[in-house]
């Protein structure tokens, strides 16, 4: 198991290593200035020296490249003289000094990701801060609402198989899982958020927090997860319903199912009992990667609703070209998706003894 586990990290790391430098590279090549973006229309080719220098904009790209894995690095080098760019500036880096040899000091830290270009210098790492947990939560009840019905759905198609029921079954998960995500929001905020607003009472954009009328303080107000939530959760949904209904038809044919109904036991308890678990392999595996996948999805989602998660902050980031929070949200998107499909490893393991022998 810890020869499996230390694999799985090196692929891991080596998996972000990549994404890193793909993004780092993508992002060079872009026409513009950085400096003359951080500037906007207060500049003057000295004030744009001043922040080439700051940030190392003015050395070249590989020089650029080692410094932003330097950054990136919870391990690093910085130089001891204060006009290099590895300089261990205070309030920069939150680092832990190990010790210094020559000019260099090598210190552990967690990840600069750099500041952003449209924010007055506030860190990226504080930005995601502020979004990322409103897109976890937004992710987690979706995907919760495609797990529960989804599971639900799929069991009474399998159970119902070639009747009208499954039938019908199978044109709603079709729909939902080939309807895109933004046309979905659109639709939906229209309809329950502005047509049947007086029976439902639900926003067509809104945020988790919302501030109070008569500017008392912020408050949660949960019926703006609603239509969001539901809208991630239909194309997952539409999956999980196939997967599950596959899936248990393909469990309840096997010898041992058999074995159960020749001693009289219920479909019920068969299904409960002896199916469901080994059914579910495959739709632990198709939710994990959708979850991680959530994270992305979630831009024009939350774009649309007005929900101040990450999603809607990269779509800002793009409009604007503040490049240092649209590279540390991919990278966070990157790392979400690597750790969960870690722990789904360890999840199928469990669900299936055959991969624990294996």
């Amino acid at each position: 198991m810890v020869k499996y586990l230390l694999n799985k990290i090196g692929y891991a790391l080596l998996t972000l290593f990549g994404v890193v430098t793909v993004i780092f590279f993508l992002f060079t090549v872009l026409p513009g200035d950085p400096a003359e973006m951080m500037l906007d229309q207060n500049k003057n080719s000295e004030q744009i020296a001043i922040v080439k220098k700051k940030y190392g904009f003015d050395k070249p790209v590989s020089t650029q490249y080692l410094y932003y894995l330097n950054d990136l690095s919870p391990i690093s080098f910085h130089s001891t003289h204060p006009d290099d760019y590895t300089y261990l500036t205070e309030g920069k880096y939150n680092a832990l000094q190990l010790f210094t040899v020559s000019n260099t000091t090598i210190v552990l830290k967690t990840p600069y990701l750099r500041e952003s270009f449209q924010k007055n210098g506030k860190k990226v790492t504080a930005v995601i801060g502020e979004t990322l947990p409103n897109t976890i939560i937004l992710a987690f009840f979706a995907i919760t609402i495609a797990i529960i019905i989804g599971i639900i759905l799929g069991i009474v198609s399998a159970l119902n198989k070639n009747t009208w029921l499954d039938r019908t079954i199978a044109i709603f998960s079709t729909l939902g899982m080939s309807l895109p995500s933004f046309f979905a929001a659109i639709l939906f905020a229209w309809v329950f958020g502005f047509l049947l607003h007086k029976y439902t009472h639900l926003n067509m954009t809104g945020s988790l927090y919302e501030v109070d009328d008569f500017g008392e303080g912020v408050y949660i107000q949960w019926k703006n997860l609603i239509l969001p939530a539901i809208v991630l959760g239909i194309r997952p949904l539409g999956v999980v319903i196939q997967l599950m209904r596959n899936s248990l038809l393909e469990v309840t044919s096997q010898d041992y199912i058999r074995t159960a109904r020749a001693k009289g036991l219920s479909e019920i308890r068969i299904i409960r009992k002896h199916a469901l678990k080994n059914a579910l392999n495959p739709v632990v595996t198709t939710i994990s990667g959708w979850f991680a996948s959530m994270l992305a999805g979630a831009v024009f989602v939350e774009y649309i609703f007005g929900w101040n998660g990450l999603g809607k902050e990269i779509v800002e980031a793009l409009n604007n070209l503040d490049l240092p929070v649209i590279m540390g949200a991919v990278l966070v998107i990157a790392t979400t998706f690597i750790i969960i499909n870690i722990l789904v490893d360890f999840i199928y393991a469990w669900l299936d003894p055959r991969v624990r022998l294996e």
